[in-house]
């Protein structure tokens, strides 16, 4: 049996008809760039995950840029970023001229550990990037106790945990902005780029709203200086056509995860951390292991695919040697790089993959 680490395939092919024919409702309807498509989505999403609204962007990477321009940040500032994540997360602070300030994680959760947010805090300090990881809420309460303490804007990044809580509140409106990403490998992925930026605070929204549309309230009279982070009429109308199926892959996604956690018995392996806080949507399903490398070569020996998802922290990235951090500098995260794998979790594998793979982790010696 094979098992691939992802395949897209079988969940497109199960829309095809019908997003085909809402891409060329779009297309005859010349709806390219905004329009009712997004309108419909961004009014969707906001009703079925619990937000007062949504604005829809062309890629998870903006909303992270537009929530960094819509706080202030800029040249002299410092904005604290965990660094096991991807590289975006730590983007929007550097397109806006702000250092990011890397603070370590916690191993349990692979999340912003509220201890070393503290200790990163500097009189330069202006915000902080907190990332739902893998899918699985940050400690939003302990965090979010530091960030008003110390006055900071709170930047969620949300790219992997759409559908996620933190006690009962959607992740996104924990904060000050809330930021999604809808890449195609996401738990709701478009064909194409794309995202969205939430906030509980009107007058963040009021001021992404304009920060999208290029400074831009009445047509050609520029409030401030804004970019172009329009999300496209074909994503918005491919995005509809997935949203209604959002909760049902969720749950298949958490199904395929308890197997996981009920069935691995690996020595030496550890399974992902389930907190009382809140529920995790499984966007990966990411163990450690002493002998990571050892164990991926024995499970694609059986035919099953696994990632090494972010294999090189932040800090050691060769963009930020500027920021001068030597190895050794946030030993969790780079222990957690050296030792994490990640191991299929799509909604379209079958009982029988999901055993398959279990077996397989547990077979290794």
């Amino acid at each position: 049996m094979k098992v691939p680490f992802l395949d897209l395939a079988p969940q497109h092919r199960a829309l095809r008809d019908e997003a085909l024919a809402a891409l060329a409702a779009t297309y005859d309807a010349t709806r390219f760039c905004l329009g009712k498509d997004v309108e419909d989505f961004e009014r969707a999403f906001a009703s079925a995950l619990g937000y007062p609204g949504a604005l829809g962007m062309n890629s998870g990477t903006s909303p992270l840029h537009v929530a960094c321009m819509v706080a202030g940040f800029g040249p002299g500032d410092e904005v604290i970023v965990p660094p096991f994540t991807f590289i975006a997360s730590a983007w929007g602070a550097t397109y806006v001229g702000a250092k990011p300030v890397f603070a370590d994680i916690e191993e349990a959760t692979f999340n912003l550990d509220p201890a070393a947010l503290e200790a990163a805090i500097t009189p330069r300090t202006r915000g902080v990037v907190v990332v739902h990881l893998f899918g699985l809420p940050a400690r939003m309460d302990e965090i979010l106790a530091v960030a008003r303490r110390h006055g900071l804007f709170v930047i969620e990044d949300c790219a992997q945990a759409v559908g996620a809580t933190y006690k009962g509140t959607p992740v996104g409106l924990l904060g000050d902005a809330g930021t999604f990403s809808f890449y195609p490998t996401k738990n709701l992925g478009g064909c194409g780029e794309g995202g969205a930026f939430v906030s509980r605070r009107p007058e963040v929204e009021s001021s992404a709203r304009l920060v999208r549309v290029h400074g831009m309230g009445q047509r050609y009279h520029h409030q401030i200086v804004g970019g172009n982070f329009r999300m496209d009429g074909f994503q918005g109308a491919l995005l509809n056509v997935k949203l209604p199926h959002l909760g049902s892959w969720t749950a298949r996604r958490r199904a395929i995860a308890r197997a996981y956690l009920e069935g691995i018995r690996l020595e030496g392996a550890r399974l992902p951390f389930t907190p009382a806080y809140g529920e995790s949507v499984y966007h990966q399903f990411t163990i450690t292991h002493p002998r990571r490398d050892a164990l991926r070569e024995h499970l694609a020996a059986r035919g099953v695919g696994t990632d090494l998802i972010y294999p090189v922290p932040l800090h050691l990235q060769e963009c930020f040697a500027g920021l001068s951090y030597p190895k050794g500098s946030f030993p969790v995260a780079e222990k957690a790089a050296e030792t994490c794998i990640s191991l299929p979790i799509f909604p379209e594998l079958t009982d029988e993959q999901v055993g398959f793979v279990v077996e397989a982790v547990n077979a290794f010696g």
